[in-house]
């Protein structure tokens, strides 16, 4: 093979192939999959196990009874004795319904793809596909197991998957992710805050709102008051955010509400601000004297802290300056599955997919030139860990 150092190599390989990897992304665009059509989702994932199978790694389709299942595609080292295992993780499942193709179709302009899930993050997948063909050509003798899982559900919490992605993510030395990178300059994502959904519920009594007002106990005036409270606790210069974004209560104006609910969305760059906002959200006391304040449990994700992601990031940087590309990097708001790799200690990157924009709208699109150089890049931090 060519004497180009490896990521050359790589971006050498892989340039050529952009009309083939357009033609990919367009199959897998076109097979929808949404998170919460499971025969739908279920296709999609049917798909992808062919093209895996068609590069030779060895696919197994882990089984969902609510959601689609997951693709497990493993690559062995090339001398068929591991040295431990990466981890390449993602999601196939989109947040668009099926049907949605008919006022969203897959096209090409001005040099963007654009269609359901083509940036969020399908473009990724492809990039992995072609990685993998880029290191196959280039005859690299892989020293670590390689194990890239597909899940159905990410956009919908990963509550099916999270086991799976915990399971796989203790046996690897490193997880890299391939959801969109951020902006047009496409930078990778060295943080994320963490991410709770929490539920919290006033109990009051009800009562007539002109007859006899003062046998009752308002719990929309309660939970005014407790919204407030939360509201206080958003700190934005440390990244800390506490937001009450659904309230449902009361029957009838004539009567005193007995009952209100609020959804909460509380997040944070650091794993001890989270746990502050969830002991103040804990401590939570009435105001009114007869209210009752009940707390329930949702969905959590701890934040992917940047000193997870420091080396795996300088080394990125130092693989893509060598194909002549400049590699910056950002803290998002968003969770993804990579804060729940790197809550288990494992070293994490996130943002290795597309390069677009859009995500989860109308325009969503990803820039073709772009794939070649994610997919190098990918390759090179595989040849090298």
């Amino acid at each position: 093979m060519s004497e180009l150092p490896l990521p050359r190599l790589f971006l050498q390989l892989l340039v050529p192939r952009l009309p083939e990897m357009t033609q990919t992304l367009q199959r897998l665009v076109v097979a929808e999959s949404p998170s919460l059509e499971k025969a739908v989702a279920d296709r999609c994932a049917q798909l992808l196990s062919s093209e895996w199978r068609q590069r030779g790694a060895r696919v197994e389709l882990l089984r969902s009874k609510t959601r689609g299942d997951h693709v497990r595609a493993v690559v062995e080292p090339s001398a068929g004795k591991s040295t431990g295992q990466i981890l390449v993780l993602g999601h196939y499942d989109t947040v668009y319904g099926s049907g949605t193709l008919r006022k969203m179709p897959f096209r090409i302009r001005g040099g963007k793809a654009y269609g359901p899930g083509a940036f969020d993050m399908k473009g990724g997948i492809v990039q992995a596909l072609f990685a993998l063909e880029a290191l196959q050509q280039a005859r690299v003798r892989l020293r670590k197991r390689i194990v890239f899982l597909w899940t159905s559900d990410e956009e919908v919490g990963s509550e099916n998957s999270e086991g799976l992605i915990q399971k796989e993510a203790r046996r690897s030395d490193a997880a890299l992710v391939l959801e969109p990178s951020y902006g047009p300059k496409g930078l990778l994502k060295t943080s994320r805050k963490g991410v709770g959904f929490k539920e919290l519920i006033v109990h009051g009594k009800s009562s007539h709102a002109g007859l006899a007002p003062e046998e009752g106990v308002n719990a929309v005036h309660e939970m005014a008051l407790q919204i407030l409270r939360i509201a206080k606790w958003t700190d934005l210069r440390r990244g800390i955010s506490a937001s009450v974004n659904v309230i449902e209560g009361g029957t009838r104006t004539n009567v005193i509400p007995d009952r209100v609910r609020a959804m909460i969305d509380l997040r944070a760059l650091t794993l001890a601000d989270m746990r502050k906002l969830e002991k103040q959200l804990a401590a939570l006391r009435p105001e009114s004297r007869g209210a009752r304040i009940e707390i329930r449990k949702g969905s959590s994700r701890a934040p992917l802290e940047r000193k997870m992601t420091t080396a795996l990031f300088a080394r990125a940087r130092h693989l893509a300056a060598q194909m002549g590309i400049s590699l910056g990097e950002c803290s998002v708001g968003g969770g993804s599955d990579g804060n729940i790799t790197a809550s288990l200690g494992v070293p994490t990157l996130d943002g290795l997919g597309a390069v677009g924009s859009g995500a989860h709208s109308a325009d969503e699109h990803l820039l073709l030139r772009t794939m070649p150089e994610r997919a190098a890049l990918l390759a090179a931090l595989l040849a090298s860990l």
